[in-house]
Parts: C-alpha cells; sequence; structure tokens
C-alpha cells in the first residue's frame, strides 16, 4: 500500500497517510492517459470554421470563353479553386469535432495519472491551508511554496469548496485549483506538482477507489439480473406459443 508524508505548516510533517492501491498504484498506462488529454482538447474545440467553397459562391455559371479555338486551356467555371475570387479547394465547413471516452476508461486514466504523480515523486499532500477566513495571495504563495517546493506550476485539489482558499491561490501564476472529485486527466498531467489537502484523498478515494470498485461491481450485477428476469418471461412466451402450436396442429388429427 503507497503511503504519504502529510506537510504542515512550516514545512514539517505530521505523520504518514496510507493510499488506496487502485487509485495510487495504477499501472503507468500511457496509450490511456494520451487518449483521454486528446479527448478532452478535441471536446475543447467549437468546429465553426467555414471557408467558401466553389459551390458556395453565387457566380461563374457560365463557360468563360468557348472550348475550343482561342488557344487556352479549356475552362467551365470562373470560381473554380485556381481563379482570383474563386471558391476554396477542400473548404472546411463546421463540424462536430467532439469525441467521448467511456466512463471506466476516464476513471482509469485519472488513477493512471495520479499514480505516475506518486511514482515520479510530484504528489504532495498537506494537512490544509490555515488562512483562517482571511483572503491572502501572499499567505496562500507562502504556504503553496513550504508544501511544493517553490516549483512554478501546481495543481491544487481541496475536498471542498472554500472560497478563502480558492481566492487566495487562483491568483498565483501557473497554480491551478480544482475541488475533488471534479478535475480530469488533463489537469493532472499538466498540473506540475499535484497538491492534494487530506479530505481531497478521501473524497478521490471514495469517488474511484476500492469502495467504488464495490459498488460498480454490485450494480453491474443487478444489470445482469434484472437482463435476466426480463428474458425468462419472454422464454416462456415462446413456450406457450410453441405449445399452443403444437395443439393446433393435433386438432385436426384428432
Amino acid at each position: 500500500m503507497p503511503t504519504v508524508a502529510i506537510k504542515t505548516k512550516g514545512g514539517g510533517t505530521a505523520g504518514e497517510l496510507a493510499l488506496s492501491e487502485r487509485v495510487f498504484a495504477a499501472a503507468r498506462n500511457l496509450p490511456l492517459i494520451h487518449q483521454a488529454v486528446r479527448t478532452e482538447l478535441e471536446n475543447q474545440r467549437l468546429g465553426t470554421k467555414a471557408v467558401l467553397g466553389r459551390s458556395d459562391i453565387d457566380a461563374g455559371g457560365a463557360k468563360p470563353y468557348r472550348q475550343k479555338g482561342t488557344g487556352r486551356a479549356r475552362q467551365g467555371s470562373t470560381v473554380a479553386p485556381h481563379y482570383r475570387h474563386g471558391g476554396k479547394a477542400l473548404s472546411f465547413k463546421p463540424r462536430e469535432l467532439g469525441m467521448s471516452l467511456p466512463k471506466k476508461m476516464r476513471r482509469a486514466a485519472i488513477r493512471a495519472a495520479l499514480s505516475a504523480k506518486l511514482a515520479d515523486g510530484e504528489l504532495v499532500v498537506v494537512d490544509d491551508f490555515p488562512l483562517n477566513g482571511t483572503i491572502s495571495t501572499k499567505t496562500g504563495a507562502a504556504l503553496l511554496a513550504e508544501a511544493n517546493g517553490g516549483a512554478k506550476k501546481s495543481l491544487v485539489i481541496l475536498g471542498s469548496y472554500d472560497p478563502v482558499v480558492i481566492k487566495s491561490l487562483r491568483n498565483i501564476a501557473g497554480v491551478t485549483v480544482r475541488v475533488a472529485p471534479t478535475f480530469s486527466t488533463r489537469d493532472v498531467v499538466d498540473g506540475g506538482i499535484v497538491v492534494l489537502t487530506r479530505a481531497a484523498v478521501e473524497k478521490i478515494e471514495g469517488a474511484w477507489g476500492e469502495k467504488a470498485e464495490a459498488a460498480e461491481a454490485a450494480e453491474a450485477a443487478q444489470e445482469v439480473e434484472a437482463a435476466a428476469a426480463e428474458k425468462k418471461p419472454r422464454a416462456s412466451r415462446a413456450k406457450k406459443a410453441a405449445a399452443a402450436a403444437d395443439a393446433v396442429e393435433e386438432a385436426p388429427n384428432a
């Protein structure tokens, strides 16, 4: 079972925290992580780019000159791509660029990314950000520097929405703040040093840890049982229909 030291204010430690093997000791699946990040980036594209093609230009209905006898190359329209003011060849049109990724793959990618950060020594757990209810970017930056060792990029994941902590950290250059478990694989991969609060670790393990796995298995078993229950009446109806057909066939013989 992986463990990590809990950092406190002043650079000290408050013991070690045992982490979930399913979440923080997963295999380093780089193709899956790449697929999850690419899916998120593709879904951010609007796909609204448009260029006029030759069929979109209201001109060029007649031939510019006759087919033969001019000594020039034959032409059929003045809106062909090689003409000035002609249509664009292979023009772009608005299209849907979104991609989808199954829920199990998304969660597996996040687990793989978090595990890779822990294995590379880029995951830190803090007890909390003690700001005493006062919004202060200076104090927040000092606390974060003690936690991440002065790294230029950090992803801070909180256990719950705390406006004081969020407003104290969000204006620091290179710092991204998220609330567990609403963060993505791209946030982890591109976040630099990942700083988790103790409450965030509990939230993450509750959402994607062993308990969540057991709940998913129970849900899948219920779905299988429900599907089997639906098939049984159909089978009985089929048997009844077959028996009725046999009775009809036997009736004339009787």
